[in-house]
């Protein structure tokens, strides 16, 4: 008889049980790779290989409309995996060519392209495995504990209208006076915002030069500040009232929490959705970003900082040495930094603040070429793989980010691949056409399928496309360069708060995919023209022109963009329903609504039945959380029930009230993107066949001037200090194509 009693046994029974079961469960989960690694390696015929793709595919969207589930989420991407590592595999151990042939030579070349968009596809899907949205952490009610804050609005040349905004924001921040202190730190050394800053009671910080830029003004105002914490505003980049209530609890929750950033969020069209009437109808390039990537690597620890919108602790940036100044996106590397010393970072997915996107194509590409060249020196410098202190995750997050801008190469290789066998004959893809397309296209779908269904709400089908194109020429020598020579290049800043008077098209960003356009429709003309007098094969010239069509839809949209529509306003229009009131001469009020805000004007609703005169004088008050300080103004005219109004010349105190009511209401962005509808890729394609057709009509009648000239808006040099949005979520359009 045991001596052992049933109180001593039961535990050690669980044990063995939960041991058994955990053993169950790796066993099942090697029998299941063992089972998709059977998938990926079996060889099949023509036919068997297209009942394959085909029932997979069917299932996948069976699966796909059964439920909106992570479960059902990670199913898919199980599947898009499985079936671009079986074509990638069949294209290694079956379509290449061992001969040193110019054909074997090209061949490979697009196989490498093809073995970087799966590599980005499955850093992508391995980043975006878990995905849950950090809430903020409640403060304590003793507001003697919080701690002090120092507010940095970096500026240099940007013009004092804009900064004035961001400033007057700034001074609204609902934080103890005692413990906040604003400083414009102003590397132009300008005798007006010296004035300005005294006027609005903020501190001002100059240096006598402007070593490593943006870096080196904040380093240098980090040496005459003495706040624990850096709240730190691009000068476009303006506030809301709540954004430190927001952020500051998860630093007092986490002694080691080095940094809290929030999004990048624009009031105003970029170059893309301004150019293509897409602004707030489909999200912005940098939406994927900060709506997908941040929040899903905050789950590793691995958000970096964006160089705006963020907070970041005193006592972790003087561990490592202040702002990073070994590159140009000295933000993300400072991240970097303190990651590597254990410091720990949060994304917090709530737009507090807002800025003004780049005007122009040429200032938008410039930007990029900022952020591509500084994330290749950080991979040559600091290369987050290799060294201590990073866990995994962290590794892949980083490495996913700094990769993401090598697609320039990769994308032009897309790009003209297509005009090989129409133009000079050569099959450069070593493969039965119809197996080939086999292959190819499940792995192909199942991306797109897969990406609408993970990216769909921050990132529309097929847009990637686009947004890359137009960058791979531009980005493809600074990567190159930054891997060769890291230290080279100089930080430039974006221009902002510039306006386009007269639509111009811009012919030095639009030149190069103009000559790839060319070439793929004269590899279609060729084509047709051999196959109509007997001399190509019509499979291969089929899927040959079946691609260069595909990339002409993407080259259209492309070039249409560097269709520059005016901008005639200096500071747009934000929409807002807020209540205000009229007070007209005589001494009568009128009750009101606005419809829309701006530094210059406003837009309101008003009774049906009265007539307003043009330049006819009042006061308008809006109510708001800010002071309902009214406002003078004149009319500009009235259509129906709306009027609309523009600001008379507004003292100090009436800038900083019409400011935080644009701008520092808590909910100011939180419903942005209300009421827009979600990816469908087929609609997607639709989308950007009609709008680049439509466009690339209208340049073709108007015979647009080729220079920026037309525009007031400068077409900056390269760039703010954003860090990288699209760094590295999975995309359909870099996975490898078709068939030659």
């Amino acid at each position: 008889m045991s001596s052992q009693s049933p109180a001593r046994t039961a535990p050690a029974r669980r044990g063995v049980l939960a041991a058994l079961a955990r053993l169950g469960w790796v066993l099942l989960a090697l029998a299941g790779v063992a089972c998709l690694l059977l998938v990926v390696v079996t060889p099949l015929d023509l036919r068997a290989q297209i009942l394959l793709g085909a029932g997979v595919f069917a299932a996948a969207l069976l699966l796909g409309w059964s439920s909106e589930g992570s479960v059902v989420t990670l199913a898919l991407v199980l599947v898009s995996l499985t079936v671009s590592t079986r074509y990638l595999f069949w294209r290694l151990t079956a379509t290449l060519l061992p001969e040193r042939t110019l054909e074997s030579g090209l061949g490979y070349v697009l196989f490498g392209a093809e073995l970087y968009a799966y590599a980005m596809l499955l850093l992508g899907y391995l980043q975006l495995l878990g995905r849950f949205p950090r809430k903020p952490q409640p403060l304590p009610a003793d507001v003697a504990s919080w701690p002090t804050v120092d507010v940095f609005i970096p500026t240099y040349s940007e013009p004092l209208e804009v900064v004035r905004t961001t400033v007057l924001a700034a001074k609204a921040l609902d934080w103890p006076a005692e413990k906040l202190r604003i400083f414009l730190l102003d590397d132009g050394r300008r005798g007006a915002f010296q004035s300005f800053a005294a006027a609005a009671g903020i501190g001002y910080i100059v240096r006598s030069d402007n070593a490593h830029a943006k870096a080196g003004n904040l380093n240098h105002a980090l040496t005459k500040t003495r706040g624990d914490y850096i709240a730190i505003f691009d000068c476009d980049h303006v506030p809301t009232r709540s954004f430190l209530q927001v952020c500051m609890g998860w630093f007092l929750k986490d002694p080691r929490m080095a940094l809290v950033q929030t999004p990048h969020h624009f009031y105003s069209p970029d170059p893309f959705e301004r150019n293509l009437g897409l602004f707030k109808k489909l999200p912005s390039e940098g939406e994927l970003f900060y709506g997908l990537i941040q929040p899903s690597i905050d789950l590793w620890n691995a958000s970096f900082f964006c160089g705006s919108c963020a907070v970041i602790k005193r006592a972790a940036l003087e561990e490592v040495g202040g702002i990073a100044i070994e590159t140009v996106t000295e933000d993300a590397h400072t991240a970097l930094k303190m990651h590597r010393k254990g410091w720990n970072s949060a994304f917090l997915s709530i737009p507090q603040a807002s800025g003004l996107a780049t005007e122009s194509l040429a200032a938008h590409v410039g930007q990029r070429i900022r952020w591509s060249r500084g994330m290749a020196q950080i991979f040559r410098l600091d290369n987050p793989l290799f060294g201590r202190g990073l866990t995994i995750m962290q590794r892949v997050s980083y490495a996913a980010a700094m990769l993401h801008f090598f697609y320039g190469l990769p994308r032009i290789i897309f790009l003209i691949a297509p005009i090989s066998y129409p133009l000079f004959g050569l099959h450069i893809y070593n493969a039965l056409p119809l197996m080939a397309l086999a292959y190819a296209l499940p792995h192909l779908a199942h991306s797109v399928l897969t990406n609408s269904r993970v990216a769909g709400a921050v990132r529309h089908s097929f847009w990637n496309e686009v947004y890359e194109t137009c960058l791979a020429f531009y980005i493809l020598i600074p990567t190159t360069v930054a891997l060769i020579a890291p230290r080279r290049g100089k930080f430039n800043v974006t221009a902002k708060g510039g306006r386009i008077t007269d639509p111009y098209f811009e012919m030095k960003i639009a030149g190069p995919y103009l000559v790839i356009a060319a070439l793929n429709l004269i590899s279609m003309i060729i084509g047709v023209v051999h196959y109509l007098h007997g001399e190509a094969e019509p499979d291969v010239l089929a899927l040959t022109l079946g691609w260069s069509a595909y990339n002409l839809v993407i080259l259209c949209a492309t070039v249409a963009v560097a269709w520059e529509q005016r901008q005639v306003r200096d500071s747009p229009r934000v929409n807002a329903q807020l209540p205000a009131m009229l007070a007209l001469q005589g001494g009568r009020t009128m009750r009101c609504k606005t419809i829309d805000l701006a530094r210059g004007g406003l837009s309101l609703t008003v009774p049906a039945g009265r007539e307003f005169t043009p330049k006819e004088r009042m006061s308008v008050s809006i109510f708001t959380a800010a002071d309902e300080l009214p406002l003078p103004a004149e009319v500009v005219d009235c259509r129906g029930n709306v009027l609309r109004l523009r600001f008379l010349a507004l003292s100090l105190e009436e800038e900083a009230v019409l400011a935080q009511t644009i701008f520092s209401r808590a909910d100011a962005w939180v419903r942005w993107t209300d009421g827009r509808a979600h990816d469908h890729p087929i609609s997607a394609f639709h989308s950007i066949t009609m709008r680049g057709l439509s466009n690339v009509r209208q340049m073709v009648r108007a015979r647009p001037a080729r220079s920026a000239g037309a525009a007031t808006a400068t077409p900056a040099p390269p760039p703010s200090s954003v860090p990288p949005p699209a760094a590295s979520t999975p995309r359909p359009p870099d996975a490898p194509r078709g068939t030659l």
